[in-house]
């Protein structure tokens, strides 16, 4: 799947689907957190028009999802 650009709040709206629920914003960086059952999965997310591919493929990655999941 190709993924496709996205700003930084529309990743944000996807997540909280996914149980990430935000915890703090420091100037244009916003971080979420998910907890599970072993661990705390925290991620921050940069609040840009356009999230640059590499960007939104290492969030990807961190969250131990993938796109199809994510933007189907």
């Amino acid at each position: 799947m190709k993924i496709p650009q996205i700003s930084g709040k529309e990743l944000i709206k996807k997540l909280r689907k996914f149980g990430f629920v935000v915890t703090r914003q420091k100037g244009s960086h916003i971080r979420l957190e998910k907890n599970t059952e072993n661990k705390t999965i925290k991620i921050t997310i940069p609040n840009h028009q356009i999230l640059k591919k590499g960007t939104l493929n290492q969030i990807i990655k961190s969250i131990g999802l993938t796109a199809e999941e994510i933007f189907s």
